[in-house]
């Protein structure tokens, strides 16, 4: 069975038919046409699908495309403005956050999204946030410096969106 949903995808109202079993995750990657969103373990368990669904970090290998209609949608495509890098990407590559970059989209959008609900969180108020993604290369420090590095950004000016 498919179904038509309505949405607004990083700021562009889509409108599609989609089968009532299709994952957010392959929505995004196959018929938006979208691969930043990774596909990691399938179950919920390492946050490379990170999205934000209205600003809150979803998994999208866990999320049926059909029930996020009428919802706004960013993926990491969506973040950073006219060619600039979004505090969030500017933290991680000023910190160096990423190592294989493959866990990178999940951590930025999970961190966005935190930003965006707490421009200033505590380094606890991170790694709480962030809890739910996996690197299976770092020790999570540079991940947890480039997040206070964006927080900065904002609280300065230096940057206009997490």
């Amino acid at each position: 069975m498919a179904r038509l949903i309505e949405l607004t995808l990083n700021g562009r109202r889509r409108v599609d038919a989609v089968p009532d079993n299709l994952l957010l995750l392959d929505y995004l990657r196959e018929q938006a046409g979208l691969t930043g969103t990774k596909t990691g373990c399938d179950g919920g368990e390492c946050g490379a699908c990170t999205v934000l669904v209205d600003d809150l970090p979803r998994l999208a290998c866990l999320t049926l495309a059909a029930t996020v209609s009428g919802r706004r949608i960013d993926s990491i495509e969506a973040l950073g403005e006219a060619g600039a890098l979004s505090a969030v990407q500017r933290g991680f590559h000023e910190k160096l956050g990423s190592q294989c970059g493959y866990c990178t989209p999940g951590f930025i959008a999970a961190s966005a999204g935190l930003l965006r609900h707490n421009p200033t969180p505590s380094e606890h108020q991170i790694r709480e946030a962030l809890g739910s993604n996996i690197c299976r290369c770092t020790g999570y420090v540079k991940i947890i410096e480039a997040v206070q590095h964006a927080s900065r950004l904002l609280a300065t000016g230096e940057a206009v969106s997490p």
